[in-house]
């Protein structure tokens, strides 16, 4: 792998972390795209971990929240400690399911006709809650809905499970996440929190276990550089990513996402069909 390749794959996992548009599923169409013919299992293992600068991104502009979770767990904050308590059991839905079907989920469904139609319908989910939201006459975004604070345990364990159908490539983490927080009566900004919050816990143990599992055969493959740059590039990425979709969706809907997710989808049908991809 070159250092051209590592560049584009931390831009590829920085900017489509976060989006509701699935970073597994552009990291496989990337890595067939560019013909990548390393280790599967290496090659598995290095995009999970320079997402690691994805996790530093949302890190650092969420320290605020961050640092009340941390005073929270030494008594000085409740309403920190309350929001860490939801973010663990919005995960362990996923953690549960992610462990007992992991091997089965990468053996039937890690493939690119997979994310292909997972983007497709992905797709015609958020432009069918954008169209509900016209019609009860909220055209953008805007503020309707609760604050974080207002979260209950049961509602985080809500938006814990949608995050369990995630784990089918293509979905997109945060979009279960997203519309699952909105499900509960989250505002949008609200949800979009709450979504890139719960992704420090779930992609930071994805990030360790595969780290723990691969990370030998990932560097005896790649090297220390590649780990290095592409979680630098991640991050910056990923940083420019979240700062855009927040300023974003203060002024417009989802709906360019799920337009983005149906051409994407279609597209990689048809190069799937010449067989230009794999």
């Amino acid at each position: 792998m070159n250092l051209l390749e590592i560049i584009i794959l931390g831009i590829v996992e920085g900017l489509t972390e976060y989006l509701p548009v699935s970073s597994t599923g552009h990291l496989l169409l990337t890595e067939s795209l560019l013909n990548m013919s390393q280790s599967k299992e290496a090659l598995d293992a290095l995009a999970v971990c320079i997402q690691g600068g994805a996790i530093l991104a949302v890190l650092s502009l969420y320290f605020p929240r961050v640092k009340a979770m941390a005073q929270g767990m030494r008594g000085n904050n409740p309403a920190g400690l309350k929001l860490l308590v939801n973010l663990i059991l919005a995960f362990l839905p996923a953690a549960v399911v992610g462990l007992c079907c992991a091997s089965l989920i990468k053996e039937y469904l890690f493939n690119t006709y997979t994310v292909a139609y997972s983007w497709i319908v992905g797709g015609g989910v958020i432009l069918a809650y954008c169209a509900w939201r016209a019609r009860e006459g909220r055209s953008n975004e805007g503020d309707s809905g609760t604050s974080i604070e207002s979260l209950t345990p049961a509602k985080a364990l809500t938006v814990g499970a949608l995050q369990c159908v995630a784990m089918i490539p293509g979905t997109s983490r945060s979009l279960m996440t997203m519309l699952g927080g909105m499900f509960v009566g989250l505002s949008v900004e609200a949800a979009v929190e709450f979504s890139f919050l719960l992704g420090l816990i779930t992609l930071g143990a994805a990030t360790v276990h595969d780290a723990y599992k691969d990370g030998a055969l990932m560097l005896e493959s790649f090297g220390w550089e590649a780990l290095a740059v592409g979680t630098a590039v991640s991050w910056l990425s990923a940083w420019l990513a979240v700062k855009w979709m927040v300023s974003y969706l203060q002024r417009h809907s989802f709906s360019v996402f799920g337009w983005y997710r149906i051409a994407i989808g279609i597209v990689t049908l048809v190069l799937l069909s010449m067989g230009l991809v794999h």
